[in-house]
């Protein structure tokens, strides 16, 4: 598995492993049964504690995109977040309306943000293909 990982991103390293496993499902390039990295080889892997890698997995396993069978290991099971995906839609309403609001109040027109969503839509659907 390939995760970039920004050590000099203001965004937590726990977040961009777990954003990176959520784009690999995306994309197709992890499918539900795939085996993750143990969190001792993805963190020796990337160069980060345990606890980081720990953190990530949990928070994935808790918005249901993978699964944690103990002494079997970590596996992609991401059927449970789409039956989820209400909660995420009401979740990710507050971020959203951050992003539109600064592109509003930057005079970013509806139609480049629109074009932004329908490219990496694609980009991300494109990669499974």
């Amino acid at each position: 598995m390939l995760l970039s990982i920004d050590f000099g991103s203001d965004q937590p390293i726990y977040m961009q492993i777990r954003n990176g496993i959520v784009a690999g499902i995306a994309s197709g390039q992890l499918q539900d049964g795939d085996p993750l990295p143990s969190v001792r080889t993805l963190g020796t892997d990337i160069g980060v504690n345990l606890h980081t890698v720990n953190k990530a997995y949990k928070l994935l396993q808790s918005e249901g995109f993978i699964e944690i069978q103990r002494s079997r290991g970590t596996f992609i099971h991401a059927g449970d977040a789409a039956k989820n995906a209400a909660g995420f839609l009401q979740e990710s309403g507050s971020l959203m309306h951050t992003i539109i609001s600064e592109a509003i109040t930057r005079n970013v027109d509806r139609a480049v943000i629109h074009h932004m969503i329908d490219h990496l839509y694609d980009e991300l659907e494109g990669e499974k293909s």
